[in-house]
């Protein structure tokens, strides 16, 4: 079998992100109330999940999915939105991302350019 990158959904981690925003709760919080008990889940899975480090299983997102009352589809799938109550949540985590980006890339160092020694 050969290695290769699974076609993944792009818009999955931020609306993960914005269903346990939207609820309140915190990591440990969450894993409690998914009530997920296939494989040990962590505080640092969930967050591996929301950043779109790590891929959840199908279980995980079909739990997730009832959490928040909506179609498992609505998650995998980036061309249908979250319901509108779980609009705001999704767009703050979205402007969050942004944000990280920019700032990120402001503090990446520029490249310099080395002077060369002309020679006579």
């Amino acid at each position: 079998m050969g290695r290769f990158i699974r076609p993944r959904p792009k818009r999955l981690p931020d609306k993960l992100h914005a269903i346990r925003l939207y609820y309140h709760h915190t990591q440990e919080e969450l894993i409690r109330r998914l009530g997920y008990f296939e494989s040990p889940v962590y505080p640092g899975h969930i967050s591996g999940y929301e950043l779109g480090t790590r891929e959840p299983p199908m279980l995980l997102v079909l739990q997730y999915a009832r959490l928040a009352q909506v179609p498992m589809e609505v998650l995998v799938d980036d061309r249908l939105d979250l319901p509108e109550e779980l609009q705001f949540h999704y767009q703050l985590v979205v402007q969050r991302r942004l944000r990280r980006k920019e700032k990120a890339a402001s503090k990446a160092p520029q490249k310099r350019r080395r002077k060369r020694k002309v020679r006579i």
